[in-house]
C-alpha cells in the first residue's frame, strides 16, 4: 500500500542518514496520516471528478452500443417491408394506449406519390 510504500522510503532515507553515526534504522511505520483540510476537499473533488468522467464514459459506450443496435434495426426493417409495416402498428398501438386528444396517422411516402399523381392529372388530363 501507500503507507508501506512511504515507510520504505522514509526508512532507507533515515538508515543512510544515521549510518555515519553508526545507527541502523530497522523498520519505520507510519500509523496516521493527518492531512490539511483544504487538501481533503481538493483530493475529494479529484475523486468526484473521476467518477464523473467514468460516469459520461459508460454513459457515452451505451450510447454507442444503442446507436448501432438502432442502426441494425433500421437495416432489418429496410429490408423487409412486412416488418416496418408491423412496427408501424405497434407504434399506432403504442400511441393509441397514451391519454391523447389526437392521433396523427402519417402516410407512406408511396401513398402520397399516388395522390399527388392522382391530382396532377386531374387538373391536367
Amino acid at each position: 500500500s501507500d503507507r508501506e510504500a512511504i515507510s520504505q522510503t522514509m526508512q532507507n532515507s533515515l538508515d543512510e542518514a544515521t549510518d555515519a553515526w553508526g545507527i541502523k534504522v530497522e523498520r519505520v511505520e507510519i500509523k496516521d496520516v493527518r492531512l490539511p483540510v483544504q487538501l481533503q476537499r481538493a483530493m475529494a473533488a479529484e475523486a468526484e471528478a473521476a467518477r464523473e468522467a467514468r460516469a459520461k464514459v459508460i454513459a457515452a459506450e451505451g450510447e454507442q452500443k444503442a446507436s448501432r443496435a438502432l442502426r441494425e434495426a433500421s437495416e432489418v426493417i429496410g429490408d423487409s417491408p412486412a416488418a416496418l409495416q408491423l412496427r408501424y402498428l405497434q407504434t399506432l398501438n403504442t400511441i393509441s394506449a397514451e391519454k391523447n386528444s389526437t392521433i396523427v396517422f402519417p402516410l407512406p411516402i408511396d401513398m402520397l406519390t399516388y395522390f399527388m399523381r392522382a391530382k396532377d392529372a386531374v387538373h391536367h388530363p
